[in-house]
Parts: C-alpha cells; structure tokens; sequence
C-alpha cells in the first residue's frame, strides 16, 4: 500500500501504534503468526490513513479508542463465538463492511482476486488457447484459438474438459478450471476429453504456451465499406488493437465504421484515453478527473498521436457499457464525432486507484469522479446498493442524486450544441431495444440446444463451406433431436419452426454455431449480427452520422437542438 507521509506530530501516533500492537500480540499470544499479522496490519494500516489526514490528527485518542474497540471484538468473537471461526475470515469481513458505508466500487480484493485482476488486464496470459463455458453443467470448449496449442492438438468445439489433472471439473467453476488451465510457460497440464462419438475418454498433455489476450473482439467488414469492431474490455493492449483493426478495415475499404461497446464493463483508464484519441481530434478534452487530493485533479486532452477516424461513426451502448466504456462513448458524443445509438449505459462515473496490501491482497479505493468533455458526470444514485445493481432505479429521473452527483437528466450541450444529460448513465442519441426471445427460444438457448445440435452435426460433416445455410434436411434433424433429447415435444417441436420469426432464429443459430465450430467466433458472429436488431438499426443511422461528421466540419448547417429518439421494432 501506498506510504502515507509523516506529519510533525507523528511520535504520538507511533506511540498509539506501538500501544495497539503490544495489545494485539497479548490477546494473540500461543495463536499462528499469521494471525498475529493480519491484526497487526489492520491495526497500523488503520493508523497509517489516520496520519494522513490532518483532521485525524487532531483525534489520536477517539482513534486509539476505536481501534481498542476493533480489537476486543475481534478476540470476543474468534475465542467465544458459537462455531469456530479464523481471525482471516474476521478481518476480512470488518473490510468488507466497513468499505461497503462508501460506495459500491470500492472493493477489498483477495490475494486470489488481486492476481485474477491484474491477469485480465495483461495483454497476454499463458495457457492453452481455448475458449471455455459452461454447457449443460460441463465444462465445454467454445472453440479453439487458431495457432495455440489446443488448436495444434485437435482440440475441438463441443469437446467436455472432463478433468485437469486428474480432478473432475464438474465440481469447479469456470474462474476454477481456467485457473488450472493456466499456469507458467512450458509446463505441461493434463486433461481428460470426452467427445462426441468417441466411446472412450481422450488423455491429452498440452505445453502452456502464451496465448494473446485480445480485447477487440471482431474486427471484419460487416458489409460493403462498412467496418465493425467489438471491443470487450480495456486492458493494456486494447488502444494499439482498436488502432491497427481500423488501419486493416481500412486497408479493406472502409468508409464508415460501427463501434460496439455493448457489455463492455470498462476497464484501465489510460486505455480509454487511447482508444478516444482515435476519435477525437487532437487538442480535444477526452476526460477530466476531479477528486479530494490534488493528484486527482487531472485533465486528459488528445495528444494528436493518432490521426482522428474522420469517417462517419456510430456506437453501440447498452447497459453492460460502463466506466471505460462510457469515456469513449462520452467523449464521441460530447465531440459530435459519432452517433450514439443503443440503450442507456450502466452509469459509472467512479475512478478507482488499486493500492497494494499485505500478502498480496489490494484494495480498489474510489479516489476521483470523471467527467465527460462537456462537464457531464453520469454516475448514478447509489443510495441503495440493492436498487443500484438491481437498475431498478434506471428510469426514475426523479430521484435524488448521490452526494456531489448530478441530478439525473440535467442538461448539457455537445460541441455542436446538442442536449446532453447527467447523472445516469449516457443517453444514447437515438435509443434502439434489443429483441426480446420468446420464453420458448429462451429454453431451448438455457439448454445450450443450439450449440450442442450444431457440433454434433459439425462432427458428421467434414467438409462445411463458409457460405452454407441450413437446409428443410438439417431443420428436420433439429427438430427430430429435440425430440430425442428430451427438450420438446414433436408437437411442440413443429410448432417453434411453424413460426416464421422463430424458424429464422433457429435456423440462423444454427448456422452461426457450426461456422463458429469449422471457422471459428468470428464466423459466428458475422451471421449473429444479420438477426442483431441493434447492429441492423445502426446500419440505416450511418447517413444521419455522416451529416453529424459534415456539420462538425462547417459542411452542414448547425443542427437545431436535438433530444434523443427512439427506433422501435
């Protein structure tokens, strides 16, 4: 953890300091060492923030008192408590619930979860090069990464990973078993695979080797001069990935670019700032971070490194869009670079700084709030944890604001004099729902049906071309399968594929889920976006976004003041 600096009248704190340690070790004594550390650190870690601040110093003795107080619970509760429990799981807890009296993205993180966040935010792991998920409770292979050592031994879609190491993955979660999976360079990791049509188990020894961790997602020509791109996260990669998949897309030809943010949970804030900088001119405010201690205070302008997209530009946001994510998005529509379309983002407008503890643990504090160009914080009310992750709150634009928050919906303008809002989230300039799946469909996706039929069938036909459709053979097939596997009836089976708007999503499942096992995600996904009602609303946007791009050059006259709309299918 960050050194807070001594102030003149420390002696009086070390004194404190030395008073509380001498009581810890006493109610500690004949208890392991850790034990005796873990109070320890609390006890001066508590101390240290309270040297740091000159309004603490000034309460040596309230704090020395609530320290006492913090201790004798601690041993009333370890050593009398009606079941036996650890000085660990104690402190923690005491973390947990002080932290939760602040806001909801301060978070204490485990040793496991501080290792598990800096991995993600690497721009490489080692490992085996396979995408995983659970499918019907197993431990399942989405596919293989080209070039990796699982796609080099065969490994392929549909494959269960029975166990690792000798160790039934039906008893680990996802997070668990790629856990397993990944381990140092050039070590070996044994599996056990069951595959369809294969009567017996398969033994693999895979070498770890390392396997890029790309953010962007698809990065391919969605249609004539059309470029998309999809990023996930932002890690330490993401901005020079976004930069070279739109220096390729335009080695393609593209004209006009589609930007999906949707789901995005955000991520490093230098990388935000990259990635806006291939937007925005250079010069241009990207974010402005204001805080309590004079380190936050932070303005972040392009630094013209990147030479801005100048093409017409729409983004996708839902409200899986948060933090990093509405950065970028926030800065593209406060410049009137690009159209915002989709539906309100998550409203994250927190700045966490990740401080290091002991034995590894870290501790991501809350320390600025981040501002959009045209002054706009989009944090929402977190009054109520339940009601702010639950979004119950989402639409309620009367509700009080969050201490140094803005009212939801109060209005700000866009370079081009636009209207804007604060406070919740980022208003998408033309609002577009997604399509909601009957609760049949929904079923059968629960049952990963469609992901199961697809590379059964995969397995039977080895020879797939990229353009293939399913045919009245193969829709047979799915609905007699069905029938098999005990998930519909026959009746109920033809009456899904009677309806016309259901037979095309089947179908086109289907279709998506055996390129996705022959070519691989990025096959799958080129034939999802054919049925995405969001991405298809955004195609027909692009002429409205090239007249945003024009007025922003002086091309086109001003735009009279414009609120956000909303396309309804």
């Amino acid at each position: 953890m960050r050194a807070a600096a001594l102030s003149p009248d420390a002696p009086s704190y070390a004194s404190a300091a030395r008073s509380v340690a001498a009581r810890v070790l006493k109610f500690s004594a004949m208890r392991p060492a850790w034990r005796i550390a873990s109070l320890s650190a609390l006890a001066l870690a508590t101390l240290g923030g309270a040297v740091a601040g000159d309004r603490l110093l000034a309460n040596t003795s309230r704090t020395h008192e609530n320290l006492r107080l913090l201790t004798e619970v601690l041993e009333a509760a370890q050593t009398s408590y009606g079941r036996e429990v650890t000085y660990r799981d104690l402190v923690y807890a005491g973390i947990h619930g002080m932290l939760r009296t602040l806001d909801p993205h301060t978070t204490f993180l485990s040793a496991e979860a501080n290792a598990q966040m800096r991995e993600r935010h690497q721009a490489s792991f080692f490992g085996l090069g396979i995408l995983v998920g659970q499918r019907n409770g197993r431990l399942t292979v989405i596919t293989p990464i080209e070039g990796t050592p699982a796609s080099r031994l065969g490994i392929r879609a549909g494959d269960i990973i029975h166990l690792i190491e000798g160790e039934p993955t039906s008893k680990m979660t996802v997070d668990e078993a790629v856990a397993k999976l990944k381990g140092p360079k050039d070590t070996e990791v044994h599996i056990t695979i069951l595959r369809a049509g294969f009567p017996e188990a398969l033994e693999m020894t895979v070498v770890r080797a390392e396997i890029p961790q790309s953010t962007v997602r698809y990065a391919y020509m969605l249609a004539p001069g059309t470029g998309y791109i999809s990023v996930s996260d932002f890690s330490r990669s993401t901005g020079s990935e976004v930069a070279r998949a739109i220096e390729e897309l335009r080695g393609e030809g593209m004209d006009r670019l589609l930007l999906d943010l949707r789901n995005n949970g955000g991520g490093l804030l230098d990388q935000a700032i990259e990635v806006s900088e291939q937007f925005v001119d250079s010069g241009d405010l990207v974010v402005e971070t204001r805080g309590r201690v004079r380190d936050s205070m932070q303005r972040f302008e392009a630094d013209g490194r990147y030479a801005p997209l100048d093409l017409p530009l729409v983004v996708l946001v839902n409200a899986g869009t948060a933090s990093a994510s509405e950065i970028v998005s926030g800065a593209i529509q406060d410049h009137d670079v690009g159209l915002v379309v989709g539906t309100p983002t998550w409203g994250k407008g927190l700045v966490q700084t990740v401080f290091n503890l002991s034995y590894g643990a870290g501790l991501a504090l809350t320390t600025a709030k981040y501002y959009t160009p045209s002054g706009r914080l989009i944090q929402r009310d977190y009054h109520s944890f339940i009601d702010y992750y639950a979004r119950t709150d989402a639409d309620e634009t009367d509700a009080g604001p969050a201490e140094g928050a803005q009212r939801p919906g109060e209005e700000f303008a866009t370079d081009l004099g636009r209207k804007v809002y604060g406070g919740g989230g980022i208003t998408p300039d033309v609002k577009v729902e997604p399509h909601e799946l009957p609760p049949t469909l929904q079923f059968l996706f629960a049952r990963s049906a469609f992901f199961r039929f697809a590379v059964d069938w995969a397995n039977r036909h080895e020879s797939v071309a990229r353009d293939w459709r399913p045919d009245a053979d193969v829709e047979r097939q799915f609905a007699t399968w069905l029938v098999d596997e005990k998930l519909q009836t026959a009746a109920e089976a033809a009456a899904i594929l009677a309806d016309a708007g259901n037979r095309d999503v089947v179908l086109r499942q289907i279709r998506a889920e055996v390129l996705g096992a022959k070519y691989g995600i990025e096959a799958a996904h080129q034939v999802l976006a054919e049925g995405d009602t969001q991405i298809q609303s955004a195609l027909s946007l692009f002429p409205r976004a090239a007249t945003l791009l024009a007025q922003r050059k002086g091309l086109a006259p001003l735009p009279a003041v414009q609120t956000a709309e909303t396309i309804r299918h």
